[in-house]
């Protein structure tokens, strides 16, 4: 019978081990990035590049993390997952990876203009609160879903408030470059000036004499020199809740300042990798790039990584139209666009079954489908430990594992990896009917590797289903003892049409002279 039982017949210690050798190295000393040619879509040069970390088998990573001002929205849960996964793969084969990912606490304003909303405050005053109540409940709130998604921690999360006195060295430095000029006590970054000796808009594709000519020129009101500059440091008005000491007044730092800090901080002023949403290329990402340049002189970020948008039937998710699901409400049921609740690992297996650099259509259909494919990949990963070993295998395991790293080696890509895991489960269906055949040492190697993609690259659990397959398995029995007494009374038109029923839905009996079983396609 079908139980969704958790079985591992390899040692769970081995299933947690981040880094699996793999069965062609013959040095086991030897880390697996040697013998792996990593490309990675760089967005600042528009092409799949080799990845090189600037310093053998070690990789700095800083990724742009959530502003806590409300609870953490879906598309910033499938971008986080993103980079978790590089993450992930990153370690499997062999680098020690620094992962930064930043906690934004301080109360900035989101936009360059020199008017603008800071949404800490505002939901401070909104709930009647100190900004930091604010801060402290949407952080706690962001590593709860995180953690239900089965995210790993990353090495240090840094937060804006606690670096204001870094930000503050930044901005002296970039004034005494001439790139930053005071006005009425605003700190801001001369784009035009920057722009004689460098490029602004490298990253974005931008040209900064396009955007001048395209741009209005400024009413006479505005502390900027260039509509283009962006703020260092703003003066606090007196309403103004979150504001330090500076050298120039009483203020808070620009809301690109404090990427630049923490990631220099924590991984220099040059490092490998740099992560965010698409929709931080322009203006955070270049800026971050300028300010860079204009303190240290140096191009801080090797490789720029953006993930794509996720939208919700079709259409962009926003709280304002009512077009929008709360990660919570994937598993809890609570979402009047879900039929019913799905375990985070589904849902996180739905979301990597797109490449993270194309767009995600979120819908009910789509997951109900990741669903299927999920429960069919526990179940064959479940069985493998009932296969019998042969004396030779049928089977190019090699071949397969090679495919299986190839996915993944090409830019992150995990569709192709689940297309290729999805191919072992045709495999360990081949294996079952005796159709194919392992050695016992080849079978451990497919459960190893099998449990090292599915566990450690994807972060899946089969844990978290149990909970919802327990309760299919009671049903689905309930409905079996239904059917046997219908059989038993006689009734073979009721009998009939509760077994097609279920064939309709997936899910096929067996009877047999131990009673009747099932299985879900």
């Amino acid at each position: 019978m079908f139980h969704r039982k958790i079985i591992f017949s390899i040692n769970k210690a081995r299933l947690q081990k981040s880094t699996i050798e793999q069965k062609p190295i013959k040095n086991k000393t030897m880390p697996l990035y040697q013998n792996q040619n990593l490309k990675i879509y760089n967005s600042l040069s528009g092409e799949k590049e080799v990845f090189t970390p600037l310093h053998e088998g070690n990789v700095g990573m800083y990724v742009c993390g959530p502003t806590v001002y409300s609870n953490v929205h879906l598309g910033n849960v499938r971008t986080f997952m993103s980079f978790d996964v590089v993450f992930r793969y990153l370690q499997h084969i062999g680098y020690k990876v620094r992962y930064v990912r930043n906690i934004t606490d301080v109360g900035h304003v989101v936009d360059d203009e020199d008017e603008g909303e800071d949404k800490i405050a505002k939901k401070a005053r909104v709930e009647k609160l100190e900004p930091m109540e604010i801060v402290q409940r949407y952080t706690v709130d962001f590593h709860e879903i995180l953690k239900e998604f089965n995210f790993l921690p990353p090495s240090i999360e840094p937060t804006a408030t606690g670096h204001i006195i870094e930000q503050i060295e930044i901005i002296k430095k970039i004034v005494e470059n001439g790139i930053g000029y005071e006005s009425n006590g605003s700190i801001y970054f001369d784009v035009k000036k920057f722009n004689e000796t460098h490029n602004y808009g490298k990253l974005s594709g931008r040209n900064i004499e396009d955007m001048i000519a395209n741009t209005r020129e400024l009413d006479g009101q505005s502390d900027k020199r260039n509509p283009q500059d962006f703020a260092l440091w703003k003066r606090a008005e007196p309403e103004h809740i979150m504001r330090w000491p500076s050298p120039w007044s009483d203020g808070f730092p620009g809301w690109h300042l404090e990427c630049t800090a923490m990631s220099t901080k924590y991984l220099g002023n040059h490092f490998d990798i740099h992560g965010g949403g698409m929709d931080l290329k322009f203006p955070h990402h270049e800026c971050e790039i300028a300010q860079n340049e204009a303190c240290t002189g140096e191009s801080p970020v090797n490789y720029w990584m953006h993930a794509n948008m996720l939208t919700l039937n079709g259409k962009k998710m926003a709280k304002s139209t009512g077009n929008n699901i709360l990660p919570r409400e994937i598993y809890t049921g609570g979402s009047p666009f879900l039929s019913k609740a799905y375990s985070p690992s589904v849902a996180r297996f739905f979301m990597l079954q797109a490449h993270y650099r194309s767009n995600l259509d979120f819908t009910d259909d789509a997951i109900a489908a990741a669903e299927k494919g999920y429960i069919r990949l526990m179940e064959a990963f479940d069985t493998i430990s009932e296969i019998n070993p042969s004396d030779k295998s049928s089977i190019d395991l090699q071949a397969w594992i090679s495919l299986c790293y190839d996915a993944m080696n090409d830019d992150f890509n995990t569709p192709i990896l689940i297309a290729q895991l999805f191919e072992a489960v045709r495999y360990i269906n081949l294996l079952k009917e005796n159709k194919e055949t392992l050695t016992a040492e080849d079978l451990e190697l497919l459960t190893k590797t099998l449990a090292s993609f599915l566990f450690d690259v994807l972060g899946l659990s089969s844990e978290k289903a149990v909970g919802n397959t327990e309760k299919l398995d009671s049903v689905v029995n309930m409905l079996i003892g239904m059917r046997n007494e219908a059989r038993a009374n006689k009734d073979f038109a009721l009998s009939d049409k509760i077994r097609d029923q279920l064939t309709d839905l997936g899910i096929n009996l067996k009877d047999g002279k131990e009673g009747t079983t099932f299985s879900i396609n």
